[in-house]
């Protein structure tokens, strides 16, 4: 590595983005050295209209100058008006603290369609489709265009209501699916943008688009289907240049041309039926003889917006081969049990060959039943079966295109012969958000945990952040999003994918204020308010956001959304009691599976209570907001605001001596999450809290609301040693029981099996659901040592205070921030503590090493003190704090 070089380049949190109606996008770049204490102290931007003129320095659209400062990220473009269609290419010279000056690589980013009007075509679909219980199959449409002369240029704007598929030439475009994602249809629909200039030519040319029933017609969770509209349709524009700088446009009009063809059903919830004699060979290329075919039909929804899409798609982002395939005898007609391994979201693809007509069924389970058959009760009505029924002529390869499924089982019946693991492959799909981070541990019960959350993650994070991915549900729940959102920021690169759902989000509010309990709302969701935990999502997610990313443009787009929530809450509370007794609207859905409660579902922590102290929380994080926009008069307000309810809450739910009025293991918990005690009666509560735990042998009594901050709690209190013990214990409820029991996901509920009772009830019983697994955040932060500063967000200011304990011997976490690789890895062996980190350049580090104050410490060998890059902030008992920058460090301590 070079004294100073230049490493990633973001555009919107994106690698050169094409087809982005950010107008004003804010660019970002990763530092690179081997030097300690690397600091940008000044930046300049260039952005021109072509990359010749970029490198000569000439007809750019905007020099920023050199800028005195060491900001790195969001650089918000200020140079001239950009156009629909346009491509920019930018670069960046930084300088550092040591004179060291470093000049990137260009990047580039491209402007999408601004305005309705550059749509040249409309909305096409075809005459048939489907009820609201049955669907039809998958409309197929075509277009032959000629081209007169050579190809410069070709970008295909399209976007679909329903799921598509497009074709040029007889190729498939880009790598999406699921496309244009799930927003609410009625407002908002993304398009895409793709560069096809590669794939035409001169002379005669087609376009080609299959149509699925997706979110916008298919069945979503248990509402039906046609939530948004009764058929797919499709809106697309080609936009040619030619090598003389002649524009060609290929808009979706009724010139086009429709059929059906092998693609008889697809609904993302019950499965695609596809029969290969049906195919049309040839009909995406030119020269296809489609006189049966008809014309399209010209289809009406102007009222929703057009807009880019901003964030990750989802995309196939693995292959996974089975483990196992075990034939079942118990019926008359072999079935096949294939087991992947891993509890995965996606499909299966499959090599089969066999007589024309002859139609293979494949079932989609999460675990089996004691008997070896698929545990299916669970998914309720989402049938999660595909069908497909062969051609005849040899070797066959299908996989479906418009359906997914959560599963890690799966049942194939139908075949003539003997099935065999390199006949089916696992595709994993999910939005396109890359693993940024990584946590290892000397326990591996601990380590398969993490593995499950990571998993959880990628099954639910399509398009939308879902309960679950296999029963008729799939749904954007807020609460769960909440509760999860800064465990993911460490998993993956969210920025994006939480930026689009808070769009949703508010999309979904009501002109009250209330935010629902899942976004995008397609009917399931039939009151304004959420509830306590959920509709607060509104106001921690993009805080969270803020926190992981330094995202203000974030806090800024979703402010007025957020003010009218905490006015929502204002109106609807009484004495600053939200959700008070005799209260007439929704209050929630308590601790949700908590299981101090009689019913097992909500908890024994009243709903007031949750309600109330969430009131204090949103409101304090909102009165922040403001002051972080500079909106001060409105911050003081707030913060008065958050006072008051802090108060009535210490009023209506503390008792004199410092108990809960209803004493729960969640009600301490948020008390003193939130700071929500005097001082003086923190350390009661926090010992009734770890009595509690004491009284359950080490076991927790919490659900969705409480769990998330237990160890929190616990490990900022003097207690990290029953942090400790509640994160090893093996017996139910714990996080570690499904370890035990070979789960590879997270589970909905602690007790979805257990020895003694089987299964939960089938009505509510995921196998992965994401909720719990916001334990990771603490294992990131508290075992593997990472975390952040408020008031330095997006790492900028990078802290680090591991606290080893239970046992462990050594515990690594790597997370690549927008600055680039942040990594701690320690080990404790004979007595001697162990740690290496790494810092990224532009970045600055306070970091606790967790020994006596007796003890000696090193860095490479050197006696602390006597390294000039790391200084001393103070010695206590326990712990010795140090400021480093950035850099490679290696520190031990006997």
């Amino acid at each position: 590595m070079s004294l100073l070089s230049i490493g990633s380049m973001y555009c919107e949190y994106r690698k050169n983005p094409l087809g982005i109606d950010v107008t004003q996008p804010r660019l970002s770049w990763e530092l690179e050295s081997a030097r300690r204490g690397v600091v940008q102290i000044a930046y300049r931007i260039l952005v021109a209209r072509s990359e010749k003129a970029l490198m000569e320095y000439s007809n750019l659209l905007w020099d920023s100058g050199r800028v005195e400062a060491d900001t790195s990220t969001h650089v918000r473009y200020a140079g001239a008006p950009l156009a629909s269609g346009q491509k920019v290419f930018w670069k960046v010279t930084v300088w550092d603290n040591a004179g060291n000056q470093a000049d990137s690589e260009s990047a580039w980013w491209e402007i999408g369609l601004l305005n309705r009007v550059d749509w040249q075509g409309g909305w096409i679909g075809a005459s048939f489709y489907g009820g609201p219980r049955t669907a039809s199959p998958s409309p197929y449409l075509r277009k032959e265009f000629a081209l007169t002369k050579p190809v410069a240029l070709a970008r295909l704007y399209i976007t679909a209501l329903g799921f598509y598929e497009c074709y040029v030439n007889g190729q498939l475009i880009g790598e999406d699916v699921f496309t244009p994602g799930w927003t609410d249809y009625k407002k908002r629909v993304q398009y895409q943008v793709y560069d096809v200039t590669s794939l035409l030519q001169a002379g005669g040319n087609a376009i080609g688009a299959i149509l699925g029933d997706g979110w916008a017609v298919g069945n979503v969770a248990w509402v039906g289907r046609q939530r948004y509209i009764d058929r797919p349709s499709l809106l697309a524009q080609l936009i040619v240049t030619d090598v003389d700088g002649n524009t060609t446009v290929v808009p979706t009009d009724t010139t086009w041309k429709v059929n059906t063809g092998p693609v008889l059903e697809s609904d993302s919830l019950m499965g695609e039926s596809y029969d290969a004699r049906r195919e049309n060979p040839g009909w995406d290329r030119p020269d296809f003889d489609d006189t049966d075919w008809r014309a399209a039909l010209a289809l009406k929804h102007d009222s929703a917006e057009l807009v880019a899409t901003n964030g990750p798609t989802v995309r196939r982002q693995e292959e996974l081969k089975p483990v196992k395939v075990i034939e079942n005898h118990e019926y008359t007609q072999s079935r096949w049990i294939i087991d992947m391994g891993q509890n995965m979201v996606g499909w299966v693809r499959i090599k089969v060959s066999g007589a024309a007509g002859k139609t293979i069924t494949l079932k989609y389970a999460e675990v089996l039943k004691p008997d070896g058959t698929l545990y299916t009760e669970n998914l309720r009505t989402a049938r999660n079966i595909d069908h497909y029924t062969l051609r005849g002529d040899g070797e066959e390869t299908w996989e479906p295109r418009f359906t997914f499924h959560g599963f890690r089982y799966v049942e194939l019946s139908g075949y003539v012969g003997t099935v065999t693991a390199d006949m089916v492959t696992g595709v994993v799909v999910h939005s396109d958000t890359p693993v940024t981070g990584t946590f290892e541990c000397s326990d591996p019960r601990i380590n398969q945990l993490q593995h499950n959350i990571l998993w959880g993650q990628k099954g639910n994070f399509v398009d939308v952040p879902t309960d679950c991915p296999q029963r008729d549900e799939r749904l954007g729940w807020t609460g769960d999003a909440q509760v999860f959102v800064r465990t993911s920021a460490f998993n993956m690169s969210v920025a994006g994918f939480f930026t689009k759902w808070l769009n949703d989000l508010k999309d979904s509010q009501s002109p009250e204020g209330g935010f629902p309990a899942v976004a995008p709302n397609p009917g399931a969701w039939p009151t304004i308010d959420g509830g306590p935990a959920w509709a607060d999502a509104g106001v921690i997610c993009p805080w969270t956001i803020h926190l992981c990313y330094a995202d203000q443009d974030l806090l800024a787009a979703q402010y007025d959304s957020m003010k009218l929530f905490i006015e929502f809450l204002i109106a609807t509370s009484r004495d600053h009691i939200r959700c008070y007794e005799g209260y007439d609207g929704w209050k929630g859905f308590g601790d949700w599976l908590a299981l101090d409660g009689s019913d097992g579902r909500e908890g024994a922590t009243p709903k007031e209570l949750i309600a109330t102290a969430f009131f204090a929380y949103s409101t304090k994080l909102f009165a922040g907001i403001s002051a972080k926009l500079g909106k001060y008069e409105e911050a003081d307000r707030y913060y008065a605001l958050a006072h008051d309810i802090n108060t009535a809450f210490c009023d209506r739910f503390v008792l004199p001596n410092g108990k809960l009025t209803t004493e729960t293991q969640t009600g301490y918990i948020l008390a003193l999450h939130f700071n929500l005690l005097p001082e003086s009666l923190r350390q009661v509560a926090v010992d009734a809290l770890v009595e509690d735990i004491k009284k359950r042998g080490n076991h927790l009594s919490t659900g969705f609301v409480g769990t998330p901050y237990i160890n929190w709690v616990l490990s900022e209190n003097g207690h990290v040693d029953t942090a400790y013990d509640l994160l090893h214990q093996t017996t139910w409820p714990s996080w570690l029981y499904s370890v035990t029991q070979g789960a590879t996901t997270i589970w909905e509920r602690w007790d979805a099996w257990t020895h003694d009772k089987g299964f939960q009830t089938p009505s509510m019983n995921s196998f992965n659901h994401y909720a719990y697994g916001a334990i990771g955040a603490w294992m990131y932060a508290v075992i593997g040592g990472i975390d952040l500063d408020p008031n330095e967000p997006g790492y900028k200011h990078i802290v680090m205070q591991p606290k080893p304990g239970g046992g462990l011997t050594r515990a690594s976490a790597e997370l690549i921030s927008l600055y680039g690789l942040i990594r701690s890895a320690w080990k404790l062996e004979n007595n001697i503590f162990e740690w290496k980190i790494s810092i990224p350049a532009n970045t600055h580090a306070t970091i606790s090493i967790p020994v006596s104050s007796s003890a000696s410490i090193y860095e490479l060998n050197k006696p602390v003190d006597d390294v000039s890059d790391v200084k001393l902030i103070r010695r206590e008992e326990g712990v010795a704090v140090y400021k480093i920058g950035s850099g490679e460090y290696h520190f031990t301590a006997k």
